[in-house]
């Protein structure tokens, strides 16, 4: 059995092809920078080529790529891919409707959008953890002391995003309806009210300032444009920064970015961490570790989740509503649903030792039962 997989950077693309191998699937990897998701002639062909050469069970990748849906229609092979983003902005393409598709989604609005839109063979597949790898990582390493902290954020600030560069051609009424916005949904969690901000009268009047660059394929419009690549990341900059100031008037804080942090005042700047080798230590040895969602994702459970609850870490989290579905509030990690609510249970939770250990055990204990990647995959290719 041989799988033909799309080499990527995402950052469980390692795990995915180490349980396909598992599993007694041989792997076939290509590798190339695409010029664009969906046209790209030079390796269309190559793709083509390899197709025809071998013999293959169907052609994998982390996340989706129209280009390679349409080479798999056209040679008709199976394609297979698990988002590990959301949304994925290159699903929103005439290729979703290629017969040959199987595509597996974290967050299940997004499922349903698809479904809602009469694309066949979507599915909903959350993320997993690899239990078996921390462990060997920790059993092997010698310098966990250095990643002790009382309260630890890992991730980007999100300053370098579009809104911020043409804020100022707006006119004051919209900066100031699109500020309004982004002030509520801030502290908002396990809601999103962005799409219903962009009416049809403020979206006719946007397209005067935001440039709409997609290919002829595309099925993507300015609201789906806009509310995520622009808005979106912006509010998750603000959500970060303003819990990061707040927490460090209290509390000692680190964070570890490769962003800018010149107003962080009061929070300990760490440097950025290698995902593999590095940051399942500072999940393992700090004593609250913070996720904050990005609003795009609008309810599935993101894969900082599953790396700090693996890593042994104890996790306090904003709300998803998917996290009822799958995890136990205050049992397997605690969720927050506004910021003063994550005041008080950081606060709480520094006092509790005893607690926040024995919460941090039973939801690594979970994953480790529950929420494997050879799991995920049985289920995923029982759906083939």
């Amino acid at each position: 059995m041989k799988i033909l997989m799309y080499r990527w950077k995402a950052y469980n693309y390692k795990d995915i092809k180490y349980t396909f191998e598992k599993l007694g699937y041989e792997i076939e990897e290509v590798y190339q920078d695409l010029l664009n998701y969906d046209v790209d002639e030079e390796f269309a062909a190559k793709l083509k080529k390899m197709i025809k050469s071998d013999t293959y069970e169907f052609f994998f990748t982390v996340n989706y790529f129209p280009l390679i849906s349409n080479v798999c229609e056209e040679c008709g092979l199976l394609y297979v891919c698990w988002s590990c983003d959301n949304p994925l902005i290159s699903m929103y393409h005439k290729s979703v409707f290629n017969s040959v598709n199987r595509i597996f989604l974290f967050d299940i609005t997004n499922v349903e959008e698809f479904k809602g839109m009469g694309v066949d063979n979507v599915y909903h597949l959350p993320l997993a953890v690899d239990t078996n790898r921390l462990d060997y990582l920790f059993a092997n390493s010698n310098d966990l002391d250095a990643y002790k902290n009382n309260i630890s954020f890992v991730g980007s600030l999100y300053e370098k995003n579009s809104y911020d560069k043409m804020e100022y051609t707006l006119p004051e009424y919209l900066r100031g309806y699109f500020e309004a916005t982004m002030e509520a949904q801030k502290d908002l969690q396990g809601i999103n009210i962005i799409d219903r901000m962009l009416t049809p009268e403020i979206l006719m009047e946007l397209e005067t300032y935001f440039e709409l660059d997609k290919s002829e394929d595309s099925l993507s419009d300015l609201n789906l444009i806009f509310s995520v690549t622009t808005l979106g990341f912006k509010i998750a900059e603000k959500q970060r920064r303003s819990i990061m100031i707040e927490l460090s008037k209290h509390h000692d804080v680190s964070i570890y970015t490769n962003s800018n942090v010149h107003d962080l005042i009061k929070v300990n700047y760490r440097g950025s961490v290698d995902y593999w080798s590095e940051m399942p230590k500072v999940f393992k040895e700090s004593k609250i570790n913070l996720n904050m969602t990005i609003p795009n994702i609008k309810s599935g459970v993101p894969l900082r989740v599953y790396d700090v609850l693996g890593a042994g870490g104890f996790l306090i989290s904003n709300f998803q509503a998917e996290m009822p579905m799958f995890f136990e509030n205050e049992k397997h990690f605690v969720w927050y649903y506004n910021q003063r609510d994550l005041l008080e249970k950081v606060d709480y939770y520094l006092k509790h030792d005893t607690e926040r250990q024995q919460i941090a055990r039973a939801g690594q204990e979970f994953v480790r039962k529950n929420c494997t990647y050879e799991a995920r995959i049985q289920e995923l290719l029982s759906k083939l």
